[in-house]
């Protein structure tokens, strides 16, 4: 999720026209309308198919872009990268999963987005979003993500298996981290009080007594605090495992062309910093021997659209955006 640019409007302009502030705010938006259009055309042809590459487990870091996985690597192994097929969550589900009968996969996750796909997408979907939730923090830890997705494998461990960890992306849950006055999050209109403020938006618009560099340290510490749970996950699970993210994230980087500041991860924005994701692969000894069946019924997936409302504010979506 990002800041989507507001939609531009003639009058809209002209009042800000005659208001300096508003004046900046509103040519910024307008450059970042131009940057995402601009990179539409100049994105690169070859996009990921996650289903079409070789895995038995995929774990996907919410929010990871490569660099960022490069810089916090802990495992021996030098990551490579792919092309996401979106910048933000729902794209990147729509364009992978949606309409396809992935029958022998079961799919373990925290992200708000996946009740928007098809029931019968999955053998079973497990969304941890209201069972895992963790009411202090706003967000399912990576702990509660590993512990829930071994105990899925050792019942079915003839299943392929995605897990979606909602880290690196924020609520940013470590020490740094929680310095920073963003949980409980508020995405109504913004206001003054910066403990009401959506991150991303107080960043850009200059309403945070923080520098971008501080922000960054906190996603970096996310990933950090989050890798030794993929470790742990990676070796108690047969076959080859993948470690990758559904999309990057803006931490204050010039777009172009025009040089203005991103932040977050708008929906069809592909940029380098949002769609160039990590690809590590891990063989822990044969593949996986894996069975399609009927679906079973979902986990959690049927929740309260409130629930899905709450949960998409706590981690910083607009609507469903």
């Amino acid at each position: 999720m990002g800041p989507v640019p507001s939609r531009y409007s003639i009058s809209k302009f002209a009042k800000a026209i005659r208001n300096p502030k508003l004046f900046v705010e509103e040519a910024r938006r307008v450059a970042l309308l131009t940057n995402a259009a601009y990179s539409r055309f100049t994105s690169p042809d070859s996009v990921c198919d996650v289903v079409s590459e070789e895995w038995d487990t995929l774990i996907i870091l919410d929010g990871c872009r490569y660099d960022l996985f490069e810089e916090a690597n802990t495992f021996e192994n030098e990551p490579g990268y792919r092309i996401s097929a979106g910048s933000e969550s729902w794209e990147f589900l729509r364009e992978n999963f949606e309409g396809r009968e992935l029958h022998d996969t079961i799919y373990v996750t925290a992200n708000p987005h996946a009740p928007k796909l098809s029931s019968d997408t999955f053998f079973q979907t497990v969304n941890l979003l209201d069972s895992h939730w963790d009411e202090e923090l706003r967000t399912v830890t990576p702990q509660a993500m590993t512990q829930e997705a071994l105990k899925i494998h050792s019942e079915h461990p003839d299943k392929q298996l995605i897990v979606h960890y909602m880290q690196p992306h924020f609520p940013f849950i470590g020490e740094k981290g929680q310095e920073i006055a963003h949980s409980g999050i508020n995405i109504g209109e913004q206001t003054d009080d910066s403990d009401g403020l959506h991150i991303w938006f107080g960043l850009r618009d200059n309403k945070l007594d923080l520098d971008d560099e501080t922000v960054y340290e906190a996603y970096k510490e996310n990933l950090e605090l989050t890798l030794p749970h993929v470790h742990e996950l990676i070796s108690e699970l047969d076959g080859v495992s993948v470690v990758t993210s559904d999309h990057g994230n803006l931490v204050g980087d010039r777009t172009g062309p025009i040089p203005v500041k991103g932040y977050g991860h708008p929906r069809g924005f592909y940029t380098p910093s949002l769609v160039k994701v990590p690809w590590l692969r891990i063989d822990s000894g044969e593949r996986r021997e894996v069975t399609a069946e009927p679906p079973l019924e979902s986990r959690s997936t049927e929740m309260a659209s409130e629930t899905v409302l709450d949960r998409l504010a706590d981690l910083g979506y607009r609507g469903d955006g």
